[in-house]
């Protein structure tokens, strides 16, 4: 494949030198003429370990040329990979000028060529960056299928891009739709790559270095509370990492329910106000439980706008297969339709008031003692005949709940449930 790569800072021209060792045709495009004179001597214009080899190499061999001709470049390639800098404005919005001039004198060169191109995005840009770049400058030419348009967000690490483009940890490409790249780009986004929308693509890269962000302001936070009381914070989070079932690992990872339960509210007070004894600073903490509660209110403000007045919720323990009401979103829910003057109906089949003790018992006979009148142990007369009914457990058969839910009802689908989108019901999910 022939491609000319846009920007030959740390992605471009680790990209212009691995894919020209992959016996590509590269063309290097940079505004910045030192940095395309080093190229084309196959010289990177940045430090990065196995870099200089492979621009040398694909200089030698003829894959491998730079220039600052921006429509020369288009014409001699099927592909354009956009690598230029997204930089931040002085209030911390993101700078997307250097995306639109390149993006500018692509499609005016592609607008002048016999064949089609493909326009693809490897800059950090935010969702609905390219639907908007598009719309301003390719409306025409993609509609008439002469420019097709990725965003392939780059993982590159610095110090370690090279090893990074040839075994990815992570490869998504994004198109108009979501429809998988056709077979010619194939070979340039692997066969692996996850095929989503633009603006998913767009969210990806931002949710990958946000929690890289958070993985070190964590690490740095229990090192500095670890160390005012006289504990080893390295030792600790060496520890933490040896866990793969809970701690490195895809749980709690996903969007849903607000966290309860008899654990982590009450350690990350704990936490939190040792850190405020000690006098040690930790940030992140402190804004875990009003994060937590934040998200709640998200939760009850959908509930709110659905405007139904019976409200059914399946599950009201803090999470599957079990009974603890401890600090569990579902009680607070309750609560509050129930102050708004909703009928509410409950279905958990974990939940057996009798069997309750300690403060567990303590959470019902003080914050709900009208439980017993709002749980349905059978099913059809808890959904009813309408409402909303608000989905935080699997606490049922997915074919029982098919038998009962009419097109009167209205789902709210709160962890993530997929077959819910294929009951009768209008479906909403809570973070998708």
């Amino acid at each position: 494949m022939k491609v000319s790569v846009f920007g030959l800072g740390y992605v471009g021209a680790v990209t212009a030198g691995c894919l020209s060792a992959r016996g590509h045709s590269v063309v290097g495009v940079d505004v910045a003429p030192h940095k395309v004179e080093e190229l084309a001597r196959g010289k990177p214009p940045i430090i990065e370990p196995e870099l200089e080899a492979r621009l040398a190499t694909g200089v030698a061999s003829g894959r491998l040329r730079a220039t600052c001709d921006a429509a020369a470049a288009v014409a001699d390639t099927d592909l354009s990979l956009v690598c230029v800098g997204t930089p931040s404005t002085v209030s911390g919005a993101l700078d997307l000028g250097f995306v639109r001039q390149v993006t500018r004198e692509i499609i005016d060169a592609a607008h002048r060529k016999s064949t089609p191109h493909a326009l693809v995005f490897r800059s950090t840009m935010l969702p609905g960056s390219t639907r908007a770049l598009v719309a301003e400058f390719a409306a025409d030419i993609v509609a008439a299928g002469r420019l097709s348009v990725f965003y392939y967000p780059e993982f590159l690490r610095e110090g370690t891009a090279v090893k990074d483009f040839d075994q990815p940890s992570l490869a998504a490409v994004g198109s108009s739709d979501g429809s998988p790249p056709p077979p010619p780009f194939t070979e340039l986004f692997g066969e692996s790559v996850a095929a989503v929308d633009w603006e998913t693509a767009e969210m990806l890269k931002y949710a990958c270095n946000a929690f890289h962000a958070t993985k070190v302001t964590f690490a740095n936070e229990i090192g500095r509370l670890a160390r005012g009381l006289g504990v080893d914070g390295a030792a600790v989070m060496e520890i933490l990492c040896r866990d793969t079932r809970l701690n490195i690992s895809p749980y709690y990872l996903r969007p849903g329910n607000p966290f309860g339960g008899s654990c982590l509210p009450k350690d990350v007070r704990a936490l939190v106000n040792r850190a405020r004894q000690t006098g040690a600073s930790v940030p992140l903490l402190e804004n875990l439980l009003p994060s937590n509660e934040r998200h709640l209110h998200s939760l009850l403000e959908l509930i709110a706008s659905s405007h139904h007045h019976e409200i059914v919720l399946l599950g009201l323990s803090f999470k599957t297969n079990t009974d603890d009401l401890r600090e569990s979103a579902m009680v607070e829910v309750a609560q509050h339709c129930l102050g708004r003057g909703h009928a509410v109906r409950i279905f958990d089949p974990q939940l057996n008031l009798a069997a309750l003790v300690g403060a567990n018992k303590r959470v019902i006979d003080s914050r709900m003692p009208h439980l017993a009148s709002l749980l349905h142990p059978d099913l059809a007369s808890a959904i009813g005949t309408s409402g909303l009914i608000v989905v935080s457990q699997k606490c049922v058969a997915i074919d029982e709940l098919a038998r009962v839910v009419t097109d009167q009802h209205q789902i709210l689908d709160v962890n993530g449930w997929p077959d819910l989108r294929n009951l009768p019901a209008r479906y909403h999910g809570f973070c998708w």
